[in-house]
């Protein structure tokens, strides 16, 4: 009977109170969609401009203000004459096996070297992961001379290899597995070491299917970065048959005299397959379950 008491006793709020505040709360909520949907127009602005300019005929005007997003007269012509004129084709050919390679060869030796700095113990362990993650603070100028005399030395200008050998592993990558590696349950190695497995195997069939988002994170960011990079390729080739796309990109800037309709074009060709990459991708990059291999 107290209870039935007490519960009789709780004020209810009042029908338009509670419609007050249901309103307040939903105005409140559209105007937090309508801010975030405002920053998001402005940050895809360029993108937008940039393709709806590669579909717009030479009678538009491309630079009018305000600026037409939506092409009145859209036409594929940019793209056939960017493709028939340029060898867009082995462009992009060498920007997927760079980027493919650079990609392999990133997370094999990250994750080499990023296994034993977090599972295994050894002298120096803290200071050799510091002095790789220290080195994030250098800027790629900075070493960028001796890595080409280096490159030169090696024979290694204009080759494939060349443009790749300064991406093989990065300290980023290093960093990110680490901590990945860190979070997958003790549980999981030592079982894996009482059925036999070797470090090697524990690695390999226990470590890395762990933190497989971590992986496909890490795949990503160096995808798109070896995708994009015009700096490092344009200092190490000088022969147009292993030009990346980037390079291609900035050669129509002269060849079609600031024809902005084209160059749109080839920059919607140059970034199309990294926005279908993540698209595809992106519902890896979660947080790593490791916990769920481990019963309670």
């Amino acid at each position: 009977m107290p209870e039935s008491k007490q519960v009789k006793n709780v004020k209810l709020p009042k029908p338009e109170a509670r419609t007050k505040s249901a309103n307040r709360s939903k105005w409140r909520q559209v105007g937090t969609y309508g801010v975030l949907s405002a920053i998001a127009l402005l940050m895809l602005f360029p993108l937008l401009w940039l393709i709806g300019t590669a579909f717009k005929s030479p009678t538009e005007n491309i630079f009018q203000f305000p600026p037409q997003l939506l092409p009145s007269q859209p036409t594929f012509q940019n793209f056939v004459t960017v493709w028939q004129t340029n060898p867009f084709g082995r462009y992009l050919f060498n920007s997927t096996l760079i980027a493919v390679l650079t990609v392999g060869l990133n997370v094999l030796f990250c994750s080499l070297a990023a296994y034993p700095l977090a599972r295994l113990n050894f002298r120096g362990k803290d200071v050799i992961f510091s002095g790789i993650v220290s080195t994030i603070m250098i800027p790629f100028q900075i070493v960028m001379i001796p890595l080409y005399v280096l490159t030169v030395q090696l024979g290694l200008r204009n080759t494939y290899l060349g443009i790749i050998f300064p991406s093989i592993a990065s300290a980023f990558g290093i960093f990110l597995l680490r901590q990945a590696f860190q979070g997958v349950p003790k549980e999981l190695e030592e079982a894996a070491r009482m059925d036999g497995c070797s470090e090697q195997g524990i690695w390999w069939f226990v470590m890395l299917p762990a933190i497989r988002p971590a992986l496909v994170t890490l795949a990503i960011f160096v995808f798109i970065g070896s995708w994009s990079d015009f700096l490092w390729p344009l200092i190490v080739v000088d022969r147009q048959e292993y030009y990346t796309l980037p390079l291609g990109v900035a050669l129509l800037a002269g060849t079609f005299s600031l024809d902005w309709r084209l160059i749109a074009a080839g920059s919607v060709i140059s970034i199309a397959p990294i926005l279908i990459l993540f698209l595809f991708m992106q519902r890896y990059i979660v947080s790593t379950d490791s916990g769920s291999g481990v019963k309670g």
